[in-house]
């Protein structure tokens, strides 16, 4: 089970090479008390849509799996929906225009306190690398995507801690920066950290963003 302090000790301390970071990743919410899932804009694109052409659900999803993946799936949901993780699999989709995908899913419950209030994940595209050793693909990529999440969620703690925002506007806050200085977002999170361990470290004053 992952809450935003306790992702950083998750993810093992070796950084992946950098071309782990370039597989697409995505990443996807789902809160037990709307049942609504939410979905990143590269995770749309993996599907073959953009932001507002389709509302993201179980049967949405399941439709672009390979018809034999969809019993796993499934079996997957439910087991991490009700016993957390973290826990992955790997699996083929169909997008849009029927061009195949070589997806891994990685997923563990989000949490209020000690409260399970939904499911997050990471997915991973991983169709323009199945030519190499697919397990060390997949376990690098993984790694490298929860890397970046940990450092984002790190830093919309601090922004949220520190100015009062809540966590949706600590988020479209390291966006726009990332958008103004053509930066990835994962780069800004960091600094923010870093920033931030040197004020706790120093008296001077220096801003975050």
């Amino acid at each position: 089970m992952i809450s935003s302090s306790e992702l950083p000790g998750f993810v093992s301390a070796n950084i992946p090479h950098d071309d782990f970071l370039e597989c697409p990743t995505g990443l996807v919410e789902y809160y037990f008390a709307d049942g609504i899932f939410r979905w990143s804009d590269s995770l749309y694109r993996m599907y073959g849509y953009e932001r507002g052409e389709v509302v993201p659900s179980m049967d949405m999803a399941m439709a672009h799996i390979e018809p034999a993946d969809r019993p796993r799936v499934q079996a997957y949901w439910e087991r991490v929906s009700s016993a957390g993780g973290p826990s992955s699999i790997y699996v083929s989709i169909r997008d849009r225009k029927d061009r195949q995908h070589k997806l891994l899913y990685s997923a563990d419950f989000i949490l209020e306190g000690d409260t399970a209030v939904g499911v997050w994940g990471v997915v991973v595209d991983l169709t323009q690398s199945i030519h190499t050793d697919r397990h060390q693909l997949a376990t690098e990529a993984v790694a490298a995507s929860a890397v970046n999440r940990a450092v984002i969620e790190q830093a919309k703690g601090i922004l949220m801690g520190r100015t009062g925002v809540n966590a949706e506007q600590a988020f479209e806050l390291i966006s726009q920066l990332s958008q103004d200085t053509n930066r990835k977002v994962h780069a800004i999170a960091q600094e923010i950290v870093e920033r931030a361990t040197a004020q706790d470290g120093d008296t001077k004053d220096q801003p975050l963003l």
